[in-house]
């Protein structure tokens, strides 16, 4: 069975933290009982990542999809949570799991910018469109490894 493991930061604010959980019962109400959604915290507040896999696990979980729940692939995304995971993984041999790219650049985001800021959008972007570079200068993979038009081409190659 799959798990989905949320992670992020983790704040002294425990409505930063709260937060998270919501997202996380969000996330197990659209997808149902088909796959167990946790959340987990890097530090400064419980659930800890080692918490947050192992409750996976308990629940039936045989693969562990982390989503770092984080806007870029900074320092965390990059090399902080692979690790942690790594270490929690560790105690649950047979199970295996992946980090995903942070939210990175994605036309979802850009349409919960302007539903904050109550603007409708004056046009819709999708498909192959959303998939491009959207660097200012075109350099394709300038936002890391959230950038769609690089995972496109990755897709493509394979």
């Amino acid at each position: 069975m799959k798990a989905i493991l949320l992670i992020d930061h983790g704040s002294t604010r425990h409505e930063a933290n709260e937060m998270l959980a919501c997202m996380a019962n969000l996330v197990q109400t659209m997808v149902g009982e088909r796959v167990i959604v946790r959340h987990a915290h890097m530090e400064l507040a419980p659930p800890t990542i080692d918490d947050g896999f192992a409750d996976c696990v308990a629940e039936g979980a045989t693969e562990v999809i982390v989503f770092p729940y984080m806007l870029s692939p900074g320092k965390h995304v990059m090399r902080d949570i692979p690790r942690m995971v790594a270490e929690a993984a560790a105690s649950h041999p047979g199970v295996e799991h992946v980090v995903t790219p942070a939210f990175g650049v994605h036309e979802k985001l850009a349409e919960v910018i302007l539903a904050r800021a109550e603007i409708d959008p004056a046009r819709q972007i999708a498909g192959e469109e959303a998939c491009r570079c959207w660097n200012p200068d075109g350099a394709v993979g300038a936002c890391g490894s959230g950038c769609r038009a690089v995972q496109r081409a990755g897709a493509a190659a394979q």
